[in-house]
C-alpha cells in the first residue's frame, strides 16, 4: 500500500503544478482570449502562413497526445493516464503561447486551433465519460493545421 501512495502523491502534486502553470500561461495570454475557434468552413488562406520552430514542435507534441487518446476512447487507457496525456497538451499549448511569434492573422488562426486543444483537454479532465466529441474536435484541429500553416515536415497522413 505504501509503495503506491508515494507515486500517487507525486502524480497529484505534478498535476496541481501543471494546472497552475496552465492557468498562469492562459492568464498571461488573455489578450488573445477573444479568438473564436475556427470552424470547418473558415476559409483557408490563399497562401499558408509560415510556421516557426516552437509552433512546429508544439503541434507535433499535441498530435502525439491526441493520437494517444484513441486508447482512452477504446477503453485501453484509464482516466489517470488520460489526464497525464492531456497535461502534455496543456504544456505544449503553453509553450506555443510563450515562444511562438506569428503575424497577427496567423496568430488569430492558430489561437482558434489551440482553443480546441485546451477545451478538449479540459473535457477529458472533467467529464464523467469519455468526451468523444471533444477528442474528435481536437483531431479536426490537427487536420486543419496543415491547411493553414506551412510546416514542411508535417505528414498529414498520420492524423
Amino acid at each position: 500500500m505504501r509503495r503506491t501512495t508515494l507515486p500517487c502523491a507525486l502524480l497529484l502534486i505534478l498535476a496541481g503544478a501543471l494546472s497552475s502553470a496552465t492557468a498562469a500561461a492562459q492568464s498571461a495570454h488573455e489578450g488573445h482570449a477573444a479568438h473564436a475557434p475556427l470552424t470547418a468552413t473558415a476559409p483557408v488562406p490563399a497562401q499558408r502562413w509560415a510556421s516557426d520552430a516552437p509552433l512546429r514542435k508544439g503541434m507535433r507534441d499535441i498530435r502525439v497526445a491526441v493520437q494517444a487518446l484513441e486508447h482512452y476512447e477504446h477503453g485501453h487507457m484509464g482516466i489517470a493516464q488520460a489526464t497525464s496525456t492531456v497535461a502534455l497538451i496543456d504544456t505544449s499549448v503553453n509553450d506555443i503561447f510563450a515562444n511562438c511569434r506569428l503575424e497577427p492573422d496567423a496568430d488569430v488562426a492558430l489561437h482558434g486551433l489551440l482553443a480546441r486543444f485546451l477545451a478538449g483537454a479540459e473535457a477529458v479532465r472533467t467529464s464523467q465519460q469519455v468526451p468523444v466529441a471533444e477528442i474528435a474536435a481536437m483531431r479536426a484541429a490537427l487536420a486543419r493545421y496543415p491547411q493553414l500553416f506551412d510546416d514542411p515536415a508535417w505528414d498529414a497522413a498520420t492524423d
